[in-house]
C-alpha cells in the first residue's frame, strides 16, 4: 500500500499560517513545478470548455471567492474575500460583504458586480435561442430570484426564489466562479455590468456574454495579462509553450502572502517524464496510471480514489439514439473486471466508502447512507459483459451490428486500456468499439456527433473532478444544461434533480434517488464505472502539499506550498 496522507497534513494545509513559515528564507525554493492532467486554455472555468480544462486547477488561488473545495470535497469559507450571513426569513437569502481591502491586481476593487456577472452567466435566465452564456451549469445559480447590488459596492444581497433554498449555496461565488466584472465591462463598452443585467438589457447582455464565453481565451504565448487581473495571492505574469504558465505572488493580495513567490503550471501536453529529470517539477497530480512517470526517485507517491466518477456518457442521437442501443453497449462492458484491474492501480481497494468497488448510482456517493439501498435498482445487472443480453438489447433497437466511437483527452494510458477492454468484450455481441481519443479532445465533440460517447470523469470531465455535493454529476443529466454533453432530456429526471438540490431529508433523499436511478439505468444515457484513482507526487522538500482529489487539483491550498533544499 503507498502511503497516505494523514489528517494532521490535512489540517497543517489549511492553517492560515503554516509551521513552515519559521522556516529560514534562503532554505526556499524561490519556484515550484507544479503539473496536472488537463489543458489550460482559458481564464473562465464555467464554460462548458472551460469547465473541461484545468482552468479549476490552475487559478483556484488567482480568481478566489467566499469559499473553495476543500480535501474532503466540501465547500470551505475564505474569509480573505469577505464575509456572508444568512438574512432571517421564508426563502434564503444571503448577505455578501466583500472586504474592504479587497481588489484586482490591476486596482480595481472588487464589488458586487462581481457576483451578479456570475450570477447572470451561470443563472440559464438570459436566452434567445438557447442561453447566451454557454455556462456548464446552472446548478444553484439557477434558483436565485436576485441580487440586489449597487454597482460597486461592497455588498450584495442574494435572494432564492421560494422553495429554492439551495442547500449547497456556500459552494455559490467561490473560487474560480468570481471572474473580473471590470474586464467584462470594458469589453463590451459599458460602465458596469449590473445596470444592464438587472434591467435585462439583451442587447448589451450579449455583448458581455460574447466576452464572457470566448474573451478569457489562452493561448500560450499570446496572453494578454491585462485582460486577466487577479483578486488571490497569485497573478498570472506568462505563458509559453516553452516556460510554461506563469504564476507569481500578487503585490495587491491583502491576505497572508503566499509562501513561494512562483508557482509555474505545466499543463497536459508536457512531457512530464523529462520535467521530473530535470527538477523542473515538483508537485504532480494526476489520473492514477494516465502517464508514465518515469523514475520518481526523491519524490513521495499518494494514490486515492477521488469524488469524481468515471464513467460514460452516451449521446442520444445518432447510432444511440435509441435507448435499447445505449443498453445494448453497457450490457457488453465488463465494469467490475475494469475496476478490479484499472480502478485502485498500485494499492488495495478500500474495504468501503469512495473506492471500495463499482459505482452503481448516479445521483448519490458511494460514501452517503443513502448509496446501498439505492445501489440495489440495478442489482447484479451490467456487471459482467453479458453477451446475451447486449444482443436481445441491439436486436430490439433494430440493429445486428454497432459501431460506437469513444472519446477522450488523450494521451491517456489507462482510459486506453478501459477502451481496449471494452472493444474486446463488445465484439463478440457485434459492438465494435473504437478509440477516438486525441489531444484536442473536448466533451463538447460528442453534442456535434463528432463520437458516439464520452469516457471521462463527473460531467464527463477529462481531469480532476467531482465534489461532496455532487452538483456536477448530477446536473450533467438535467435537460438544458452545458455539460449535459449527451443531449439527455426527461422531465422526471430534471424535476428529481431539482429537488435533490433543495432537500437534506434523508428519507426524501433515498427515495428520490431510488426512483431517478430506476429511470436512468433504463434510459442509459450513462454508464458509471468506479470513483476515478488519483496519484500525487511531490518531491522530498516539499511541504503542506495536500492531495485534493476533487474538482480543485492539489492546487487548492498552492499558496502555502514550501519547498526546502
Amino acid at each position: 500500500m503507498k502511503p497516505r496522507w494523514s489528517a494532521a497534513l490535512v489540517a497543517a494545509g489549511v492553517a492560515a499560517v503554516s509551521i513552515t513559515a519559521c522556516s529560514s528564507p534562503e532554505d526556499k525554493v524561490p519556484s515550484i513545478g507544479y503539473s496536472f492532467d488537463n489543458v489550460v486554455d482559458t481564464y473562465n472555468a464555467r464554460t462548458v470548455d472551460g469547465a473541461a480544462s484545468g482552468a479549476r486547477q490552475a487559478f483556484t488561488r488567482v480568481q478566489v471567492g467566499f469559499s473553495y473545495l476543500g480535501p474532503e470535497g466540501d465547500a470551505l469559507s475564505d474569509n480573505d474575500i469577505g464575509t456572508t450571513e444568512i438574512v432571517p426569513g421564508d426563502t434564503l437569502t444571503v448577505q455578501y460583504s466583500i472586504a474592504p481591502a479587497a481588489k484586482y491586481s490591476d486596482g480595481a476593487p472588487m464589488a458586487c458586480d462581481d457576483l451578479v456577472l456570475a450570477w447572470a452567466a451561470n443563472s440559464g435566465r438570459f436566452a434567445t435561442d438557447g442561453p447566451v452564456f454557454d455556462a456548464a451549469s446552472s446548478a444553484g445559480y439557477s434558483d436565485i430570484q436576485r441580487i440586489d447590488c449597487v454597482p460597486g459596492a461592497k455588498e450584495a444581497t442574494v435572494v432564492f426564489a421560494p422553495g429554492r433554498s439551495y442547500q449547497n449555496w456556500r459552494a455559490l461565488f467561490g473560487a474560480t466562479d468570481l471572474l473580473p466584472a471590470h474586464v467584462a465591462a470594458r469589453a463590451a463598452g459599458v460602465p458596469n455590468v449590473v445596470d444592464p443585467i438587472l434591467a435585462g438589457d439583451n442587447d448589451v447582455v450579449g455583448r458581455i456574454a460574447e466576452f464572457w464565453n470566448t474573451g478569457w481565451t489562452l493561448t500560450p504565448g499570446a496572453i494578454d495579462t491585462s485582460l486577466l487581473p487577479s483578486a488571490g495571492p497569485y497573478r498570472v505574469e506568462s505563458y509559453t509553450a516553452d516556460g510554461g504558465l506563469v504564476l507569481v505572488a500578487n503585490e495587491a493580495w491583502w491576505g497572508i502572502p503566499p509562501e513561494t513567490e512562483q508557482v509555474v503550471v505545466w499543463p497536459k501536453g508536457t512531457d512530464v517524464a523529462a520535467k521530473l529529470a530535470d527538477g523542473s517539477l515538483d508537485v504532480l497530480d494526476h489520473g492514477a496510471g494516465a502517464i508514465d512517470l518515469g523514475t520518481t526517485e526523491g519524490f513521495v507517491t499518494s494514490e486515492e480514489p477521488s469524488r469524481g466518477l468515471e464513467q460514460l456518457t452516451f449521446a442520444t442521437q445518432g447510432v444511440l439514439a435509441d435507448a435499447s442501443a445505449r443498453r445494448a453497449v453497457a450490457a457488453c462492458i465488463p465494469r467490475s473486471d475494469l475496476f478490479d484491474t484499472l480502478g485502485h492501480p498500485g494499492s488495495d481497494a478500500p474495504a468501503t466508502g469512495l473506492g471500495s468497488g463499482i459505482v452503481d448510482a448516479r445521483l448519490v456517493q458511494l460514501d452517503t447512507l443513502e448509496y446501498p439501498a439505492v445501489a440495489t435498482v440495478v442489482g447484479d445487472r451490467y456487471r459482467r459483459s453479458d453477451l446475451d443480453q447486449a444482443g436481445k438489447e441491439l436486436a430490439a433497437a433494430g440493429e445486428s451490428a454497432l459501431t460506437v466511437r469513444v472519446g477522450y483527452r488523450g494521451p491517456d494510458a489507462r482510459r486506453a486500456q478501459e477502451v481496449g477492454r471494452m472493444a474486446a468484450d463488445c465484439a463478440a455481441a457485434g459492438i465494435t468499439v473504437v478509440d477516438a481519443s486525441s489531444p484536442e479532445f473536448t466533451p463538447s465533440a460528442l453534442r456535434g456527433g463528432a463520437v458516439d460517447a464520452v469516457l471521462g470523469s463527473s460531467g464527463s470531465l477529462p481531469g480532476p473532478s467531482g465534489s461532496a455535493g455532487g452538483a456536477v454529476a448530477r446536473y450533467s443529466l438535467r435537460t438544458g444544461v452545458g455539460l449535459n454533453v449527451g443531449g439527455y432530456s426527461n422531465g422526471r429526471i430534471d424535476s428529481i434533480v431539482d429537488q435533490l438540490a433543495v432537500t437534506d431529508d434523508p428519507e426524501r433523499v433515498l427515495a428520490l434517488a431510488t426512483e431517478g436511478e430506476n429511470i436512468l439505468w433504463n434510459d442509459m444515457p450513462s454508464l458509471p464505472l468506479y470513483n476515478e484513482p488519483r496519484t500525487t507526487v511531490v518531491s522530498d522538500g516539499m511541504q503542506d502539499v495536500v492531495p485534493n482529489p476533487t474538482a480543485a487539483g492539489a492546487g487548492w491550498n498552492m499558496d502555502r506550498w514550501v519547498l526546502l533544499r
